[in-house]
């Protein structure tokens, strides 16, 4: 900013000139121009300072700027009437070419620059300027990360092994409502990268199936804004291991001093979304103000205050970093680029408020030709969704606390049916103990079975409306008992509405007839999965993650 001349005293101006004597006239005309050089100069600093008024739609995170915005008023003269949102909202607010503001100011405008691109190409994109940086993080309580720590090969924790704790019971967690945050919508983003093992940015089929389910279980605590949740978890932090937020939120709640034990953040190890706080410029006739606005937020001195008032990291690499904030953000994700995934990411995850765990009905094949090598492979599997499988994929689709299992084991009929709801340790192993049964039947009523589980699934949609259900059907073998295809069909588009919204996911194995399978799996609206080009655990994991 160009410095005010500076007048000493109030009262006349003394020139002093020197050299030749002038005359009373010539003086006369000297002062005149030593007044005019002093107006054109004072005219033009106030002009860089005039007084103005810019409406601003801001992410309420940013509601901790408020003293620097007065520092801000007092060296421009730009005052900022700040409408305080949660990022999505404020993004779903911002409709092209009708804006109500004069600027925009977001955590992160990529969910904003989405509407731009489903609105078309002609739709002009307004001028941005990144001010700051904040990743979103895991703040957890010390005792947790030690106990995630000690179950990784190289001791970093990733976003599997956070989704392998909340499944187990083992991690509550607080984090924002991706359907109105960016710090919970960006948390969402990097748990569905991780578990999509791409590396890359989210496609249309990375989200078609739900593998954070899992980790959806662990989340106890959600509000609309990252201020409110804080303030929550400050409440509930005796009954809460980890706080999701960002880096700048965590750093400030352990200065805070209301918490009994500080939180370790930790970056997880498969990457997190950065917010970088673009100010956006909504308004083209407030250009001159908006370069003055941008100016003064990106000057050293107010860098490092920005640094050291909200301990977000500074845009300018020239900026000498406090300690705390002199360590890597670590992997920063893509976010997607495409508007349905990030639409169907939210309708998948849904809302973090409701309480009705899914229930999956498994049937399974207890027919001779399932005797020997089969049969344990079909074990091992139970195994691996039980917990025993470690791998990255296997964290995001193995059996979650709450969730309710239902096994049918069919031979001619159904042998024997078993439900649960995991609650612990020793319902899986009641599970694996029912799977591990040497009864066999003598041949394979395929369809009858699957008949007999959609005659109870209409008694729990009926009696639970709320709750997600599905069926997963796995056999090695062709129909040969009870009833055909299409008499199972038949019987199945006669049922209620509720009951035939439920999808059945079945699983080839051995000599099992293709063209049926996946003509019933079709019909119900789900797909059917190969398990002779691939292990039968793998074909389970693809179907985990495709069942809700």
């Amino acid at each position: 900013m160009r410095a005010r001349p500076r007048l000493a005293g109030s009262g006349p101006v003394r020139a002093t000139l020197s050299g030749p004597r002038r005359s009373p006239g010539q003086g006369l005309v000297a002062l005149c121009l030593a007044w005019l050089l002093i107006g054109a100069a004072t005219a033009c600093s106030t002009g860089d300072s005039e007084p103005v008024t810019l409406r601003v739609l801001a992410s309420s995170e940013l509601a901790d700027m408020k003293p620097l915005l007065d520092d801000l008023h007092r060296d421009t003269g730009i005052t900022l009437e700040m409408d305080y949102r949660g990022t999505v909202d404020a993004s779903n607010a911002l409709a092209p070419g009708k804006y109500r503001h004069d600027l925009a100011w977001l955590s992160s405008d990529r969910y904003f620059q989405l509407k731009l691109k489903q609105a078309g190409r002609h739709t002009e994109k307004p001028l941005a300027t990144s001010i700051m940086r904040s990743p979103v993080v895991i703040g957890m309580k010390p005792a947790t990360a030690d106990r995630l720590r000690r179950g990784t090969p190289d001791g970093q924790i990733s976003w599997a092994d956070v989704a392998d704790a909340a499944a187990d019971g083992a991690l509550r967690f607080a984090m924002a409502d991706p359907r109105h945050t960016n710090s919970g919508l960006a948390a969402l983003v990097g748990v569905a990268t991780a578990a999509a093992g791409t590396g890359g940015a989210l496609r249309p089929r990375d989200v078609s199936c739900d593998r954070l389910r899992g980790f959806f279980t662990g989340h106890e605590l959600t509000e609309d804004s990252s201020a409110r949740l804080a303030d929550g978890f400050v409440r509930r932090q005796d009954g809460l291991d980890a706080l999701i937020t960002y880096e700048s939120e965590l750093l400030s709640l352990n200065d805070s001093g209301k918490l009994r034990t500080p939180l370790e953040l930790v970056h997880p190890k498969d990457g997190m979304v950065l917010s970088d706080y673009p100010l956006l410029l909504l308004d083209p006739a407030k250009r001159a103000a908006y370069d003055r606005l941008v100016e003064w937020l990106k000057s050293e001195p107010v860098q490092k205050k920005i640094m050291e008032r909200t301990l977000r990291r500074p845009v300018d690499p020239g900026v000498p970093r406090i300690p705390r904030l002199r360590a890597s953000v670590g992997n920063a994700l893509y976010f997607p680029d495409k508007q349905e995934v990030v639409d169907r990411l939210l309708a998948d995850y849904g809302d973090p408020q409701r309480d009705a765990p899914a229930r999956v009905i498994f049937l399974l094949d207890f027919s001779g030709s399932m005797r020997g090598e089969r049969i344990a492979k079909l074990r091992a599997t139970f195994d691996g969704l039980s917990g025993a499988d470690d791998s990255r994929s296997g964290k995001f689709v193995r059996f979650y606390k709450g969730e309710s299992l239902t096994v049918m084991r069919f031979g001619g009929r159904v042998l024997d049916e078993r439900s649960l709801t995991y609650e612990g340790q020793r319902d899986l192993d009641r599970l694996r103990g029912f799977v591990a049964s040497d009864d066999f039947g003598a041949s394979t009523a395929i369809w009858s079975t699957l008949d007999h589980a959609y005659a109870k699934v209409a008694d729990v949609v009926r009696d639970r409306p709320e709750q997600a259900v599905s069926i997963v059907l796995m056999t090695d073998g062709e129909n040969n008992a009870g009833m055909d295809l299409d008499a199972f069909i038949s019987r199945y588009e006669a049922r209620p509405r509720a009951a035939r919204a439920v999808r059945t996911y079945t699983i080839r194995y051995g000599e099992a007839d293709t063209e049926e399978l996946d003509r019933a799996a079709r019909a119900t609206g789900g797909r059917m999965v190969d398990a002779t080009a691939q292990s039968l655990l793998s074909a389970f994991k693809e179907i985990r993650g495709c069942v809700h």
